[in-house]
């Protein structure tokens, strides 16, 4: 029973986590720009708010149903520091006095930097309701307290792993490509554009991100 929801939230972290979105294309800039320590420390606090936002939703399941203006105002948030962030890629790469992005490459500590970004992402949040949601209802998790570490310690190592991908791949591509950090910059950048430009999209139509996003970042 327990190594059942520990591998079935594992699956569905790791899914969620492999496409592209605001976090994972973060974590890799800062594993190409300051290194993979930075890269998976911000990780690492990423994961830590995903882990403390799953266990919101189990235990108060009916005030996040309840709460889809909040959620809406904090997916327009999101959206700002998408935008922020190509445009600082797009900075980066267009002057050669600027060689990192202001904003990921700050002198914060990317421990807290990763808390503060997947603070404020609100995708995570529908997107874990949608799918515990399931498994209740599949009788898959139970609620035990047992049963929602076991999950929750999945979610986490399932974060940690998807979010692993980009950190290592970004570093790979930089290898075999041998890639300038500009010609990187302008192609984050573009990723982060379209990110704000399709989540902006789907705002306006008001559609939820938990499912139809198919990750949840």
């Amino acid at each position: 029973m327990h190594l059942r929801i520990f591998l079935t939230g594992m699956f569905i972290s790791f899914l969620g986590t492999l496409p592209l979105g605001t976090l994972n294309v973060a974590a890799m800039q800062i594993s190409v720009s300051d290194g993979i320590r930075p890269a998976l420390y911000f990780s690492l606090g990423a994961l830590l708010i995903e882990i403390i936002y799953v266990r919101m939703s189990l235990v108060a399941m009916d005030w996040v149903q309840k709460q889809e203006r909040l959620f809406r105002w904090l997916q327009w948030f999101t959206v700002l520091i998408i935008v922020a962030l190509a445009v600082t890629n797009f900075i980066a790469a267009a002057s050669p006095h600027v060689k990192k992005n202001i904003i990921l490459s700050h002198t914060i500590h990317r421990f807290w930097l990763g808390v503060a970004m997947s603070a404020i992402n609100p995708a995570q949040i529908p997107f874990w309701f949608g799918w515990s949601t399931a498994l209740y209802t599949k009788k898959i998790l139970l609620p035990r307290n047992d049963i929602y570490n076991a999950y929750i310690c999945g979610i986490g190592l399932g974060t940690f792993l998807g979010n692993a991908v980009f950190i290592f791949g970004g570093q790979l591509i930089v290898t075999r490509l041998n890639a300038n950090q500009g010609v990187i910059s302008w192609i984050i950048g573009g990723v982060f554009a379209v990110t704000a430009i399709i989540m902006s999209w789907k705002i306006v139509l008001n559609r939820k991100p938990k499912q139809e996003a198919g990750g949840k970042r």
